[in-house]
């Protein structure tokens, strides 16, 4: 027990009070009988112990009054004020540890309004246009980039979103009220901008809120399409040169071969000279077909057929049962890309009766997987196959899985490519099936 605790002084007040009164009845009691000299000496000492008890307990009283009021203050967000009491007991212990909270919280706050104001420039300066609206469809939160677009750099917050979009163009506007991401094309101040936007729901204060995300696309896309004419016009040029050089070197030899009559040796120059001109009119095909490829006809296919003319092109086995129900898409158009991903997995160098394709209802989906147990792909070319002109083969164009995205995305679907385990490839397609076809 510490001498200037708590319960140290409460113990010497008690060890004096029972000394006095000791003292006392022993005093009296020399005249007095003892139930007398007792009785005397409580009622002389009852008034003195409540005021000593009084001055003992007001300062107690009074911190914890004080203990009350700042944790008062902190429920109300007011971290400022501490309590000043220079105490040696248990309570001056509970005033350092309230001070020592109101420091760290209000260290915290300081920190929190930092982050808030790094956040906020940082958003208020991002060239993304954020838009924040609540559930009664009102601004909450607009950046500059939004202002700038959407209300000529004015501030929008309280404003109606609603009339906001109205006052847009109208393709803006029917993306802005509308709830589907994806990119969009607007006519600002004369001049054509590409606009990527997102969407995203959430509950904040226990309110449904929308957050919009307006990128600019146009320098972007502006350096990609570039990029890709660049590279466009190197595979062109490569395979041009490939071919016309020796064409050119053939033509010159046979051009010499007829001069000196020697014409039993110009059937193999016509038909390497053939053979070359056949390649880059498929070259050249394969370009053209990729850039006027139509839109597609959804229809009926029933599958028993679909994929009989399919194992006629490449044999492979199937995995697992068919759909109850039959497909609905561009038959000439899906089993195009279906030959193109059979092509494929044959030339993965795996086993050809590993070969396989299954089939299976996902909701509205169909998803259509070409496997094989070949060498499949590394990250990098992962990544990368999708992209058109993209080729990790000598001869290849890099149009295959290229126009294979094309078909299945203008189908609504998607494709995705993923090693196997055990090695090997996978290619889903995903199709999504309505409910009727007509």
């Amino acid at each position: 027990m510490r001498l200037f605790s708590l319960e140290g002084k409460l113990a010497g007040v008690l060890v004096a009070v029972l000394l006095i009164g000791c003292t006392t009845t022993a005093m009296l009691a020399r005249w007095l009988p003892p139930w007398l000299a007792a009785s005397a000496t409580f009622a002389a000492l009852a008034l003195p112990a409540l005021m000593l008890a009084h001055v003992a307990t007001k300062p107690v009283g009074s911190l914890m009054r004080a203990l009350s009021g700042g944790v008062a203050r902190y429920r109300d967000g007011d971290f400022s004020t501490s309590l000043v009491e220079a105490r040696r007991d248990e309570f001056g212990e509970l005033i350092a540890t309230h001070n020592e909270l109101g420091r760290v919280l209000r260290e915290q706050r300081r920190n929190l309004i930092e982050r808030e104001l790094l956040l906020d420039t940082m958003v208020q300066n991002s060239p993304t246009a954020l838009i924040l609206i609540d559930a009664a469809q009102f601004v909450v939160y607009a950046n500059l980039a939004a202002r700038a677009l959407l209300n000529e750099g004015r501030l929008m917050n309280g404003m109606a979103f609603v009339e906001l979009a109205h006052a847009c163009p109208a393709t803006l506007r029917d993306a802005l009220l509308g709830q589907q991401d994806g990119l969009f094309g607007v006519d600002i101040g004369g001049e054509s901008e590409t606009f990527h936007l997102a969407q995203k729901r959430f509950r904040l204060h226990g309110r449904e809120h929308r957050m919009l995300l307006l990128k600019r696309l146009t320098r972007e896309l502006s350096r990609q399409e570039v990029q890709t004419w660049k590279k466009v016009i190197r595979v062109i040029s490569h395979e041009l040169n490939n071919s016309l050089a020796p064409i050119s070197s053939l033509a010159h030899s046979g051009r010499e071969l007829a001069r000196r009559g020697t014409t039993d040796k110009l059937a193999p120059v016509f038909d390497t000279i053939e053979g070359r001109a056949r390649h880059l009119h498929e070259f050249i095909g394969g370009y053209a077909e990729f850039a006027k490829l139509p839109q597609p006809r959804i229809e009926a296919v029933a599958w028993p057929p679909f994929l009989d003319a399919l194992v006629q092109q490449y044999p492979f086995r199937r995995v697992g049962d068919l759909p109850a129900r039959d497909g609905a898409f561009d038959r000439s158009q899906i089993e195009q890309v279906l030959i193109n991903l059979l092509k494929n997995a044959y030339e993965a160098n795996g086993p050809s009766e590993e070969v396989e394709i299954e089939l299976r209802e996902c909701g509205n989906e169909i998803r259509i997987e070409v496997r094989d147990r070949g060498a499949g792909m590394s990250e990098a070319v992962l990544a990368n196959a999708l992209l058109p002109f993209y080729s990790t083969k000598r001869s290849g164009t890099g149009l295959g899985l290229a126009l294979a995205r094309e078909i299945v995305e203008a189908h609504g679907g998607r494709i995705a490519l993923a090693n196997r385990e055990g090695g090997g490839l996978a290619v889903a397609l995903s199709l999504p099936q309505p409910a009727a076809i007509a």
